[in-house]
């Protein structure tokens, strides 16, 4: 169990580091290696040695950006939480907007800077290049990732 506790602090450090509470990471570290995969809140509660408040409002909140879904289980009168199936998949498609949305930004700020001196325009010209050439390679590497999933199955 201690090397279980471990990949919880450390997964749960790695998501706080990408902007998501400590708890929640640990809540969804514990959903990725758990068994069975589905996991009720009094579960969760007690493996994670959290209140029910906190372990409460983190699943909805991992729930709210699709990292968990809660199900039913038959026979079962309470809800289960699990990890998304596909999330981390689903992520990479979602980065190619993301890419488009800064491209858009830097060529917003950019129009406000035009005519400006080159340093003044620097950072945002990086962040247009960098955003364009993300967006436009990323299909290509999104694409191969499929390609080596059938090639697995």
């Amino acid at each position: 169990m201690e090397q279980k506790r471990q990949f919880l602090e450390d997964f749960a450090l790695h998501m706080e580091h990408h902007g998501l509470p400590r708890m929640a990471g640990r809540i969804l570290a514990w959903l990725l290696i758990c068994d069975p995969p589905e996991q009720s809140m009094p579960d969760l509660v007690e493996v994670l040695q959290a209140s029910k408040s906190s372990v409460s409002t983190m699943t909805r909140h991992l729930i709210q950006f699709g990292m968990i879904e809660r199900v039913s289980l038959p026979g079962e009168r309470r809800d289960f939480y699990r990890a998304m199936p596909d999330y981390w998949f689903r992520q990479l498609e979602g980065a190619t907007r993301e890419f488009a949305g800064y491209r858009r930004l830097a060529d917003q700020g950019l129009a406000l800077l035009d005519g400006a001196a080159p340093d003044r325009r620097r950072n945002l010209t990086e962040m247009r290049d960098v955003s364009e050439f993300l967006e436009r390679e990323f299909p290509a590497l999104i694409e191969r990732w499929q390609e080596e999933r059938r090639k697995q199955a």
